[in-house]
């Protein structure tokens, strides 16, 4: 079982973790009409759109509670009042999602009262869902804040269709042709797009829930401005979760928010670590296949072919590779399960906080920390390879190391947001990607000169000397 370490130092150097605050606010963002609140400061807001932005290279709808030093000491439940009143007059979202900041919560905000002072001052919004978050970014990370929202909006806005009572009343199935998918906060709309394409091709209906493949795709909208998200799931596409045939839960951070939505629905849960090895891929399209009662279409099992063709390529130049990697858990586990299947070996890790979703590893010890660790621990090991967020680029330079960049953010890449990792083709571009990167970075090695053989050429210098007398060096 995989040791957690906890962090050996009372700061971080070059800080790994997103907070909690901005993975909820990624959450709202997969939802159609959406407008995510942070309760706290405008630096925080700021702060968090400024990645969002760098990250995807789109405009990103962000508002704020806007506390000062007043509201910070006196209490702000009032700003959310007037900020939730000011969002629905202006903009009229579908869905406010409220999330709370480190500065709130060391407050001690009381959001979820705040939210019944709005409804009973405000019933003619009643139309405009909201749902309340607390996400600290004192604690957890980019992952359970992205995992905690997700829960919070199916606990908020899916409604109770199961009754063990009264079983003859339940709703599942009655789509038969829907699937509910919940995907964790690390995976890409690239990677969500794959998901959908593999579900429909056996003649099913994705829901993703959140569909971030569709509102932070990179795609031009038809308005001139929209202070709202464009795409992504509609409120009463969610509300139909009840009515479908199966939900698949790919990874392990967001299997609360699966359970919610299994007790209040009834639907069964089908559960994926990752879609980052042939073997866990096969398993996908088994389950779709079992579901749908379809076959598995061609064109998959010739992607599958290719990638075990490309498999062949590249593992001579990726196996036995040492690798070192800095990420959320769900993450982790996906790229471990793919540099090992290929005989690569994961020597270093670093989480940016306590998980206990990880799951099975090959690594004995995680350690959690920044990227300060993650470079020490690398130089330690002697990995060639680094794998994490743009954060990581300066150590990979420092280490003489190539970097695959994977996670969030990704500020110094174009596209890495849209980049698929998942899938049989997914993978493939991944193994050609790192045997590129080993092939540009590989060191000629330096001959071995043995002693004997310095000490047999001395010898023989020296005998040559002796033979031609003291003449060469100058007539002396």
């Amino acid at each position: 079982m995989t040791e957690l370490l906890k962090r050996r130092k009372a700061l971080s150097v070059s800080p790994l973790k997103a907070s909690q605050t901005v993975g909820a606010s990624l959450a709202f963002l997969g939802f159609s009409r959406s407008m995510p609140i942070m309760h706290g400061s405008q630096g925080c807001t700021a702060f968090a759109k400024v990645f969002f932005v760098r990250h995807f290279r789109e405009p990103i709808p962000l508002q704020t509670t806007a506390m000062d030093q007043v509201s910070s000491v006196m209490g702000a439940d009032d700003n959310i009042v007037e900020a939730l009143k000011n969002i629905c007059e202006k903009s009229s979202p579908t869905i406010l999602g409220l999330v709370t900041t480190g500065l709130a919560e060391t407050q001690g905000a009381d959001i979820h009262g705040a939210v019944k002072q709005f409804r009973a001052k405000y019933p003619q919004f009643e139309n405009n869902h909201v749902v309340a978050v607390n996400t600290p970014d004192f604690s957890g990370s980019f992952e359970s804040g992205f995992a905690t929202a997700l829960k919070g909006i199916i606990e908020t806005l899916v409604p109770t269709t199961f009754d063990e009572q009264n079983p003859e009343n339940n709703r599942v199935g009655l789509r038969k042709k829907q699937v509910n998918v919940l995907c964790h906060a690390n995976l890409t709309p690239g990677d969500l797009e794959y998901v959908v394409d593999s579900i429909e091709s056996f003649g099913l209906r994705a829901m993703l829930i959140p569909d971030l493949s569709g509102s932070l795709d990179g795609h031009l909208p038809d308005e001139n401005f929209n202070p709202l998200t464009t795409g992504g799931l509609t409120v009463d596409d969610l509300k139909t979760a009840g009515e479908s045939v199966a939900t698949l839960v790919l990874g392990e951070s967001i299997k609360p928010a699966a359970l919610s939505l299994k007790k209040k629905t009834g639907v069964p849960n089908y559960y994926f670590p990752h879609l980052m090895t042939l073997e866990a891929v096969d398993q996908w399209l088994y389950t779709l296949s079992q579901i749908s009662n379809c076959e598995v279409a061609p064109k998959w099992q010739r992607h599958r072919k290719q990638l075990q063709d490309a498999m062949l390529d590249t593992h001579f130049m990726i196996g036995s590779t040492r690798v070192a990697m800095a990420g959320d858990g769900d993450l982790l586990v996906g790229f471990d399960a793919l540099i090992t299947s290929m005989g690569a070996s994961m020597v270093a890790a670093v989480i940016p906080a306590n998980s206990k979703t990880l799951g099975k590893l090959s690594i004995e010890q995680i350690q959690i920390g920044d990227m300060e660790d993650l470079e020490i621990l690398a130089k330690e090991q002697r990995a060639e390879l680094l794998i994490g967020n743009s954060h990581a680029s300066e150590n990979a330079e420092r280490l003489h190391v190539p970097l695959v960049r994977a996670g969030f953010p990704q500020y110094d890449l174009v596209g890495g947001f849209q980049r698929c990792w998942v899938g049989y083709r997914g993978i493939q571009q991944a193994l050609f990607d790192i045997a590129n990167m080993k092939l540009a970075h590989h060191q000629d090695i330096q001959p071995y000169h043995s002693i004997y053989s310095q000490k047999a050429e001395a010898q023989a210098l020296y005998q040559n000397v002796g033979e031609r007398g003291p003449n060469i060096w100058g007539g002396h």
